[in-house]
């Protein structure tokens, strides 16, 4: 039941009003729908939207139903809209300069470049900016007769943007007028996101753009015009509808550290991309964890943005409830640069133009960690363990205060998530006829959803938003710490990389925490604090925690990440790791 509630905060439009939802803790049930792989679930794929009641014994079958028992959601509104916006705002971006910028120095274990790196060496003249393009088109180009294990994050590379871009930017730094510290630096988009003369497939055999011209979207726009150089589109799962970027369409990336992993999903190939070192970083997008769940996998970095807080515009969907775009980098100096560029206030778009200009944080800030000990105690142990070694030094030697939280309907809340967002996602993609046969069966089940259960869901939603806002209210400061994914990656099964593979149960598990964010609007940032022994192949594989935030909290969040970074580089046994074939791209661009 709720209690007596605060009064909604000054400084925020469309805050929910901060309320205390006394509802005890119920873990969720075992799931049990049916997992398809290979030639079954190729054939099954076309036969499940045929069959009259099996999508709705499916839909049934995957827990749907349960909102319609719960009286909790009597008497209680809707909210469809998770947008929360911090207010006033300040006129002017801030100009970045890279003294300014935290790197890890150059001695430390398992460093990645960073931008900073670039700009160095851009400005020393030991490279050029077209000297890294040239290294990386034999690494990302798909259309050659003899492709690098690489390119499969890949899906489009137009060598003539590229080139123009570079010398461009080779001519600024040459004439030295660079345009700042991203000038000339690579990086990667997600096949869901508009860029002037590329094509859009969206993991599909589908160009979405039916051949026509589209604009470039605003935050790559961003990118762009602090001079960084858009090297290419990169694979992704198909339609974004599950979390291992298992692909039978492009083709699926493995896993960095571990061959026999997924490198999870949506954004896929842009963990890949970055994981491998091959740029230092890309824009994802996120409805369901597929910023944070592919960079936990592949050992980087990624931010999941408020809702409202990045436009995406032009966009093939206008208005989903639940997807962001987000960066996902290889250091905390790249994901807070890439940030505070992309999310620059559009002013075509209503949200967005109505968030503060993004500045890094410079008043103190309050160190409250919160944890939901009964959900957190639902990941496997050894990520529990990781996960707690640097919450116990967060907390021991920065100075953070831990304190107990607890979050109503969990369960319940990711099932109306995952509603949600399949709803989202049927109304973006109504043709069955081009995507695979596991998403045959996805967006199946999906149109079985009705007006009643979504509202239902949109109930579940203002419940927690309610919760949340008394939470931040009553600890200011609050970080919400969870795993980023309750297990320690996802192998692949024996036959899933030729027809794909539908396994709900998995897929359910390995979102249990990161629904949260995409569901209620807040920001939440995802980082490396270790890594375990695979189950499967050779090597260790990595373990992210996350961190969820007040809305437009992304500067303290940062903040929270850099102290995450710091754990895994001087305090973590054996500190950083890079993959085997983790590709330098400078030194090769040297030569």
């Amino acid at each position: 039941m709720a209690s007596s509630h605060l009064d909604a905060p000054l400084g925020f439009f469309n805050y929910p009003i901060p309320t205390a939802h006394d509802i005890p803790y119920q873990a969720p049930p075992t799931n049990t729908n049916p997992v398809l792989k290979g030639l079954p679930l190729y054939y099954l794929g076309s036969l499940v939207p045929s069959i009259p009641l099996l999508p709705a014994f499916l839909w049934r079958n995957a827990g749907f139903g349960l909102l319609r028992s719960k009286k909790e959601l009597d008497n209680v509104e809707p909210r469809y809209d998770p947008t929360v916006i911090p207010v006033p705002r300040p006129e002017e971006p801030e100009n970045v300069t890279t003294d300014r910028l935290r790197t890890l120095p150059k001695s430390a274990k398992g460093r990645f470049w960073n931008i900073t790196d670039y700009h160095e060496a851009f400005k020393k003249g030991e490279i050029t900016p077209v000297d890294v393009v040239e290294t990386l088109f034999p690494l990302i180009r798909r259309d050659v007769d003899q492709r690098s294990a690489h390119a499969t994050a890949f899906v489009e590379t137009r060598m003539e943007s590229v080139r123009r871009a570079a010398d461009a930017s080779a001519k600024r730094w040459k004439d030295g007028e660079p345009l700042g510290v991203l000038d000339g630096v690579p990086f990667a988009v997600k096949d869901d996101v508009y860029v002037k003369g590329y094509k859009m497939f969206v993991g599909t055999k589908h160009d979405y753009t039916e051949g026509k011209e589209v604009g470039t979207s605003w935050c790559v726009q961003k990118l762009e015009e602090a001079g960084a150089v858009l090297v290419g589109r990169c694979n992704m799962h198909e339609i974004g509808m599950d979390t291992t970027n298992n692909n039978p369409v492009w083709g699926t990336p493995l896993n960095p550290y571990n061959s026999q992993y997924y490198c999870g999903g949506s954004s896929g190939g842009a963990a890949y991309a970055v994981g491998q070192g091959i740029i230092p970083f890309a824009i994802g997008s996120d409805g369901g964890g597929s910023v944070r769940i592919p960079s936990n996998y592949c050992g980087i970095y990624g931010l999941k943005p408020s809702h409202g807080r990045v436009s995406k515009l032009p966009c093939r969907n206008k208005t989903p409830s639940t997807t962001v775009n987000g960066p996902l980098a290889s250091n905390m100096v790249d994901l807070e640069v890439s940030y505070r560029a992309l999310a620059q206030p559009d002013p075509s778009n209503h949200a967005s133009r109505q968030f503060a200009v993004p500045q890094a944080l410079t008043a103190p800030r309050k160190k409250v960690i919160g944890i939901h000990k009964a959900w957190f105690d639902r990941a496997d142990p050894i990520v529990q363990d990781t996960c707690q070694s640097a919450i116990n030094y967060f907390e021991s030697e920065l100075g953070y205060e831990i304190v107990d939280v607890s979050i109503p309907l969990t369960y319940e809340g990711q099932m109306a998530h995952a509603m949600t967002i399949l709803t989202e996602g049927v109304a973006a993609e109504p043709n069955l006829s081009r995507v695979s046969p596991a998403n045959k069966i996805v967006l199946a089940v999906a149109k079985v959803t009705t007006g009643r259960d979504l509202s239902l869901a949109q109930r579940v939603r203002n419940i927690i938003m309610q919760h949340l806002a008394h939470l931040f209210q009553t600890h200011p400061g609050l970080i919400i710490v969870t795993p980023t994914t309750p297990n320690a990656g996802w192998p692949i099964g024996e036959g899933e990389l030729v027809y794909g593979m539908s396994d709900g149960n998995t897929q359910v598990r390995n979102m249990e925490y990161v629904w949260l964010a995409n569901f209620t609007g807040v920001p939440c940032i995802q980082f490396p604090v270790g890594y375990v022994d695979a189950v499967k192949g050779e090597g260790r594989v990595p373990v992210g925690l996350s961190g969820h935030g007040e809305w437009g909290s992304e500067d303290a969040l940062i903040e929270f990440g850099h102290d995450g970074e710091r754990w895994l580089n001087e305090e973590f046994e054996g500190g950083r790791i890079r993959p085997k074939e983790w590709v330098d791209v400078i030194g090769k661009s040297k030569n």
